[in-house]
């Protein structure tokens, strides 16, 4: 990525390319209006934002015309077990169910944990190149592992917090008592540096929905943090261990809003009644569903939750490594297959599908109102070469480069 490092606290971007409106016909949307801007930064802010002007004798950086766009957030990642940085290795032939994974991986991991933190800030640097400034990472307890891959997780992010930042979320990848990771568990809860905890598979990994669901949910409430639980299960034990984790919530108010299920192919398996009964339930306890999309043949019914109020999330999950070869790191392809999955290819409904890149964020609303960029919004900002974000998510457009939190060491296109 070419640019320009920027060592000021107070200084003007000139000529960005912002979306202003719609462009209806037979009051439909055909096409996005755009115009040129000046944004003035300061400290970690947007001071103004104002039509480009038209002298040449302006001091600030020369962003020429590209788009800018609210930065990618991946809300779903594993940065502590990449393959990236190494030579190319495709997925294990063999060893394909998570049992037979979770023995695989107490074989590999302890000499995958020798070049961790250095593959992990390579990874980094790769979602940064495609636009990404943050992301929800989940990261290994297990007997194997011990603390190690946190440990040297915060190093990778600790060397890159001028430009990069996360959630993290304890995983027990081998499960809470399938190995005996429940103390690990109850251990790392207490760090600050972690927001969620994590689970897996609690039936089919743990024998029981009840015992390794409550641990969790105790040790997100002891310590005040959210949830967030790999649920694979796509048969009754997923339904009963959705249905659980929403009265769960419902019990505890101070969960709603912080409870994450990843994945959760039950609900992609389900009738129509019963996925409008789940999606209602889950949207009124405030559970939110993380999807990677897609994740093999399964089609999620993400239209269907959002529909009744639930909150989604998207993420690359596995980037080159031992789980899946296909993650590219790249949010807005992300986004470019949400649309092509659900059908979404008219300006509006493209317009729309930049959300799952950016977790939510678009610079125009439903009815071509401006929303983004704001005067007092976070300097985060990144430049694409598009018209508009219809296009660069069709597309799949070139991230040029990106501004962090308005910070002095941030590149700029």
């Amino acid at each position: 990525m070419n640019g320009i490092t920027q060592n000021q606290d107070s200084y003007l971007l000139k000529n960005v390319l912002l979306e202003t409106g719609f462009l209806y016909e037979n009051a439909e949307v055909v096409a996005t209006k755009t115009a040129l801007f000046d944004i003035q930064i300061e400290g970690n802010k947007i001071k103004s934002v104002e039509p480009a002007q038209s002298t040449t004798d302006v001091k600030g950086f020369d962003i020429k015309g590209k788009l800018a766009l609210p930065p990618f957030r991946d809300m779903h990642i594993h940065l502590d077990k990449t393959l990236f940085g190494l030579p190319w290795k495709a997925v294990f032939p063999k060893n394909r169910t998570v049992k037979d994974m979770i023995a695989k991986e107490q074989m590999i991991i302890p000499e995958l944990l020798k070049t961790s933190a250095e593959r992990a800030e390579k990874l980094i640097s790769l979602l940064q190149g495609y636009g990404t400034n943050f992301a929800r990472t989940h990261f290994n307890i297990d007997p194997t592992s011990g603390t190690a891959s946190l440990e040297h997780l915060l190093q990778a992010l600790e060397h890159l917090k001028d430009s990069f930042s996360a959630e993290l979320v304890a995983f027990p990848q081998h499960g809470l008592f399938y190995t005996k990771s429940a103390e690990l568990m109850e251990e790392v809860a207490k760090w600050e540096q972690v927001n969620f905890i994590g689970g897996l598979n609690p039936f089919s990994i743990d024998g029981s929905i009840e015992k390794p669901v409550d641990l969790t949910i105790q040790l997100a409430l002891d310590n005040n943090k959210g949830i967030d639980i790999h649920l694979h299960e796509g048969g009754q034990s997923g339904v009963k261990t959705i249905h659980y984790l929403i009265d769960k919530a419902f019990e505890n108010p101070a969960l709603q809003g912080r409870t994450f299920i990843s994945h959760a192919f039950a609900l992609g398996y389900m009738a129509k009644r019963e996925l409008a009964y789940t999606a209602e339930r889950l949207a009124a306890a405030k559970v939110g569903i993380c999807s990677s999309v897609p994740f093999r043949n399964m089609l999620m019914p993400l239209p269907e939750l959002e529909k009744a109020g639930v909150e989604v999330f998207i993420g690359n999950d596995n980037v080159q490594d031992h789980w899946s070869t296909f993650g590219s790191g790249n949010m807005l392809q992300k986004a470019n297959l949400v649309a092509q999955l659900y059908g979404y290819e008219t300006e509006f409904e493209l317009s729309r599908s930049l959300r799952y890149a950016t977790n939510g964020s678009i610079p125009l609303d439903d009815h071509g109102k401006i929303v983004w960029p704001k005067v007092g919004d976070d300097a985060s900002l990144i430049f694409v070469d598009a018209s508009c974000s219809a296009e660069a998510v069709s597309r799949i457009s070139t991230v040029n480069g990106f501004v962090y939190q308005g910070n002095s060491s941030s590149i700029i296109a």
